[in-house]
């Protein structure tokens, strides 16, 4: 049986964060993989999915070239040649990565399986670890649809390998999957129909954010059902068939395809943590302590398996973390980040900290400040005058408590703002910084000198 100083289950976006400082500290390792290297990130969730963005937002600026003086004949979206770049751009990074893994550790392709505390089987063979990192991400959820199991459903995964474009594509879910394959679909020349169960989409955003994306999205001929309550879906022929009701009615629709992005789950099954001791929580989730590690000291869970984040960035930190933990002991804590995000519907919407519901949920003393994208002159120049930018801050102290900017640009800007908040510095310092223009960044300190208390409870 080889013996290792750590052995990694899983190749989430952690691995490049923590691999390079393990081998130059001479470790010996060992990683081991079921699936496609790299996770999520780089096969089914932001190098593909951004790709496929992309070439969404060029299909939709070359049908709004009339609005710049630019005369286009119809564009028609070919299909085939969208998905090449998408797996090919994918394809190149995963390959790429395992390459590295294969030449710089021992690489063990299969399914990992807990033996004891310190030995993993994989498929006939064991190895031992003296510290052991679990990193195997998460998948999609399942929902507890009737007839689910008999219909060809897509999930983030299955979308990514259609080679024909869906006629019509039914999104079951109104938040980042959902309405990032939705608009995207839609700008190639799907018909797209979003069922949300609840009472808006987006529910973690402020419900005016909310309202602007749905009211953008349905622009762009995106059709919207909320409060709806699936009861269930079936095929017909080629077609699937939606029932669900709504108002106490029931209703059919009728679609090419249905998308279920009702959420994911950690990817726990089959790693036998109970031959180790390791409980999940009532949500599948590993517990950890705030450098990553779970109630075995040897044992971590970094990434989405742990709860703590399911972004790449936060998987990133949780690698930082545990890095710097494992080699000196101590260092950053996986408490101390603060919340950010981006989705990246088109214009983005980004996040960090706290919004003005949250605020007001926890009565704090606040101060809101808002500004209509289309007061910015960058966005009016480049014709993308949709959503808002907006600022919490604490009333005494001057500190920003978070930011959403909606709206072209946002997914950058937002780093501003989370550089700020990061230093813990008052926003009178950004109102002194310098910002070029013509930027929508130098709109941003402007946004502070218009901050007043909520007119209204959130």
């Amino acid at each position: 049986m080889k013996k290792y100083d750590v052995v990694l289950i899983g190749t989430g976006q952690a691995t490049g964060t923590i691999l390079p400082r393990l081998l130059s500290a001479g470790k010996k390792i060992a990683v081991v993989e079921k699936s496609r290297v790299g996770g999520t990130c780089v096969n089914w969730g932001c190098t593909p999915t951004k790709t496929l963005v992309a070439s969404a937002r060029a299909a939709r600026m070359v049908q709004r070239g009339a609005e710049f003086g630019i005369e286009t004949s119809s564009p028609v979206t070919n299909f085939s040649r969208v998905m090449d770049r998408v797996n090919q751009i994918r394809d190149d990074n995963s390959n790429g990565f395992r390459s590295w893994l294969e030449k710089v550790t021992d690489f063990y392709p299969g399914s990992a399986s807990f033996v004891d505390e310190h030995i993993i089987a994989i498929e006939d063979q064991q190895i031992w670890g003296e510290t052991i990192i679990i990193h195997v991400g998460a998948k999609p959820r399942t929902p507890s649809i009737p007839g689910v199991e008999s219909v060809p459903w897509l999930d983030n995964q299955g979308i990514l390998a259609l080679q024909k474009l869906p006629e019509h594509l039914l999104v079951v879910g109104g938040s980042y999957i959902g309405l990032e394959f939705g608009q995207a679909f839609r700008r190639f020349g799907s018909r797209v129909t979003v069922f949300e169960h609840g009472s808006r989409i987006i529910f973690r955003e402020d419900s005016e954010v909310s309202t602007a994306a749905q009211e953008l999205l349905e622009d762009e001929g995106i059709e919207f059902h909320l409060n709806v309550d699936i009861q269930g879906v079936e095929s017909q022929g080629d077609q699937v068939i939606l029932t669900y009701r709504s108002d106490g009615v029931t209703h059919r629709a009728e679609g090419s395809h249905i998308l279920l992005a009702t959420g994911r789950e950690p990817a726990t099954a089959g790693l036998n943590l109970p031959a180790v001791g390791i409980d999940v929580d009532e949500r599948g989730y590993i517990p950890t302590d705030d450098f990553g590690r779970t109630h075995v000291d040897h044992i971590y869970a970094i990434g989405d398996v742990n709860g703590k984040g399911a972004f790449t960035h936060t998987s990133v930190h949780d690698g930082q973390v545990f890095i710097e933990h494992y080699l000196n002991g101590g260092g950053r804590r996986i408490s101390d980040r603060i919340p950010i995000y981006s989705m990246f519907i088109d214009p983005p919407l980004a996040r960090v900290g706290i919004n003005a519901s949250e605020a007001a949920r926890r009565g704090l003393d606040y101060l809101v400040g808002t500004m209509p994208m289309s007061a910015v002159s960058r966005a009016k120049e480049k014709a993308e005058t949709g959503g808002m930018m907006q600022v919490i801050t604490e009333a005494s102290s001057k500190r920003i408590l978070g930011a959403t900017v909606f709206g072209v640009g946002g997914d950058e800007i937002i780093g501003m703002l989370a550089l700020a908040m990061q230093a813990d510095i008052p926003y009178t310092k950004i109102q002194e910084t310098v910002l070029p223009h013509p930027t929508v960044s130098e709109l941003v300190p402007w946004i502070f000198n218009d901050l007043k208390a909520p007119d209204i409870e959130k």
